[in-house]
């Protein structure tokens, strides 16, 4: 394919070019939100159109003029060698390989974004970077997703044929006046490219005294989840390279600060150790739209769900009546469950304060006298679990190597071929490994059969067939697991004198509105289980979250020391609870019936998410209350990460 018209100048060919980059940035953004239709189609009646496409256009040129700004020195250095076709050559390659990066980036992030609810940054790679599967993974993706591949291979072709060359040899055109003209234009027209570049990279000029941000694709949308149309891949890793994650922010003097919030939690007087054991389930995508007994009056009352163990657990257990995971992916759930931390701005446990001293479950029950241990049937190292239990204080890990190293068990035979040891007899050696630990212990597990790709192990193929998701069948199957990790652990001398816990990493995929607005994508399970009957069961009224769990065991066990937790004591009934989370952006906080939004400046949401379930009808004025809580809670979890305070000590300096 030619053009009909060939401008001589290279000013007009870069320009036409760059324009050629928008349009197919844009091509990634509709084949983003097609493919992920299903998270936006709620609130698609309430987008403003013109806002998403201007705010994408200002994130695109962000993006661009990051890596195309070599591009455009080539193309107007006045230089003899540019006028060369083998210069205009290297030009072409350089826009075209550069930019269907670009494309391919964006597209696999259509597909990833799915299970994270936001674009990819570079934390990306501290993530899998212990990760030998991915390969595997990605080929299966492309095999899955074939119609994304051939969209990308369109818009690479259409860079490639719809690139525009200066025409000819421009050495040889013209008189040397006439080049001498052309060269002292380029000059000018570099001159005026270079601080234009500079001036997209930055998001406009009206926002000097800052770079745009990742946060700021919210002024754009209406809900946190809806930024991820407007931004782009490129981007949102570009401008996460390198960066400092936390910024303290001064809502309040330190004095205010500790009256509104302090995650300093002090003992009661009367508190004695009750040295009883404790079991950590981590459920991989166990949302809580799964869950029948969560959802009695979902689809009028006829929803089942597919967890017929999970709910005849629930019915000898302790739960609330609003549960909620504190992140979106699996290294946000394991320090919220095991250490109290929630994620905020990006994973703790992948930014430049991860080594900072953490005060966990197992390392306070260390001070006294507890074992411990954490099961990830993963290989070792797998999404930097390992270094994160360490840190928390576990004493020993349990991983697929050592899955592998035991006789007992059937090895490599039960490995599912991607990711992990089956969720099965992973838990069938959780439980016997228990029995050969020290009392009292302390031990979690985080399980991987109910996550991408979706499979199961063949002899359950027909148990568990195909359903309106594919997560549904690898939840039955996970509930088979965990039916039959409770029946082994029942025979153990330990059991009685355990306290089970049960919850998610995070949710997944969705069929129901309920659980797609932006506060019902954290809607994940949380059940206290003791088999002695010691503790109540039943539904309590308030909300509880992840973070609330580690506070809440070490009051049941009469932990009789200070300690760090930004939770609370889910026994103590003289409050109804509060949840907090983050995504694209923006703070949420839910106390009672009111949420709010906040991105770290103004409140940008309220709403009554009991009259307002689907978050369509915002308020107009938040509570004071909300706002100065969660502000509170913003401050402290900063000065602490910043000031390395996330253990009882010296209150946390700036």
């Amino acid at each position: 394919m030619k053009l009909n018209y060939r401008p001589h100048s290279p000013l007009v060919a870069a320009a036409l070019n760059i324009l050629l980059a928008y349009a197919v940035y844009m091509l990634c953004r509709v084949a983003y939100v097609w493919e992920n239709w299903t998270i936006f189609a709620q609130g698609w009646d309430n987008l403003n159109l013109w806002n998403i496409v201007r705010g994408g256009l200002r994130y695109d040129g962000a993006a661009i003029a990051y890596t195309n700004c070599l591009y455009v020195i080539l193309m107007l250095l006045p230089v003899i060698a540019k006028e060369k076709s083998w210069w205009q050559t290297l030009c072409k390659w350089y826009f075209v390989v550069v930019n269907s990066l670009a494309v391919a980036v964006n597209l696999c992030d259509a597909v990833y974004s799915q299970y994270t609810g936001r674009r990819t940054t570079s934390t990306f790679f501290s993530e899998f970077g212990n990760e030998n599967n991915l390969g595997k993974i990605f080929t299966t993706e492309l095999l899955n997703h074939w119609y994304l591949v051939l969209a990308g291979a369109a818009m690479i072709a259409l860079l490639w044929l719809l690139y525009t060359k200066p025409q000819g040899d421009l050495e040889n055109a013209g008189s040397q006046d006439v080049r001498r003209r052309s060269r002292w234009t380029q000059s000018l027209a570099l001159t005026l490219a270079l601080p234009l570049t500079v001036v997209a990279m930055r998001g406009g000029i009206i926002n000097t005294y800052r770079p745009l941000s990742l946060a700021d694709a919210n002024q754009y949308v209406n809900q946190p989840n809806e930024a991820a149309i407007v931004l782009n891949t490129p981007f949102s890793v570009i401008r996460t390279i390198g960066k400092s994650s936390f910024e303290v922010p001064h809502y309040f003097d330190d004095a205010r600060m500790q009256a509104l919030y302090t995650p300093v939690h002090l003992p009661d007087s009367s508190a004695v150790p009750t040295h009883r054991n404790v079991v950590v389930l981590i459920v991989e995508s166990f949302g809580r739209e799964y869950i029948g007994f969560y959802n009695r009056t979902l689809d009028d009352g006829t929803y089942k769900g597919y967890t017929p163990f999970v709910d005849s657990l629930l019915g000898v257990s302790l739960t609330w009546q609003e549960t909620f995971a504190n992140g979106r992916t699996s290294i946000d759930g394991m320090p919220a469950v095991l250490a109290s931390i929630p994620m905020f701005i990006e994973p703790f446990f992948f930014t430049g304060y991860s080594l900072n001293k953490v005060s966990g479950i197992p390392g306070e029950l260390s001070k006294i006298g507890y074992s411990s241990a954490f099961f990830h049937g993963a290989d070792n190292g797998s999404m930097g679990f390992q270094a994160a239990a360490r840190s928390m204080g576990f004493e020993a890990y349990y991983g697929r190597n050592e899955y592998d190293a035991d006789s007992r068990f059937g090895g490599e035979a039960d490995f599912d071929g991607t990711w992990a040891i089956w969720d099965e007899p992973f838990l069938q050696y959780f439980a016997t490994k228990m029995g050969e630990m020290r009392e009292p212990f302390v031990t979690a597990v985080f399980t991987a059969s109910s996550h991408h790709p979706f499979v199961i192990p063949e002899q359950y193929k027909e148990t568990f067939p195909e359903e309106e998701l594919v997560m549904h069948k690898c939840i039955r199957y996970a509930d088979h697991a965990l039916r039959r990790f409770f029946e082994t652990a029942s025979r153990q001398p330990w059991y009685n004198n355990t306290i089970f816990v049960l919850t998610s990493d995070h949710t997944n995929m969705s069929n129901h509105d309920y659980y797609r607005s932006p506060i019902g994508l954290f809607r994940g399970p949380i059940l206290i289980f003791d088999p002695s009957g010691q503790l109540p069961r039943g539904i309590r009224k308030g909300v509880a979250q992840q973070i609330d769990i580690m506070p809440t065991l070490l009051g049941i066990l009469g932990y009789d020391k200070p300690y760090l937790a930004f939770g609370r004591d889910l026994m103590d009934t003289a409050e109804s609870g509060w949840t907090v989370n983050y995504s694209g952006g923006i703070y949420q906080y839910l106390e009672g019936d009111t949420l709010i939004q906040f991105d770290g400046n103004n409140v940008t949401g309220t709403y009554n998410i009991v009259r307002d379930p689907l978050m369509k009808k915002p308020l107009k004025t938040p509570p004071s209350h909300h706002l100065q809580k969660l502000q509170a809670i913003i401050q402290q979890y900063m000065q602490r990460m910043v000031g390395d305070k996330l253990t009882v000590g010296q209150p946390p300096k700036e």
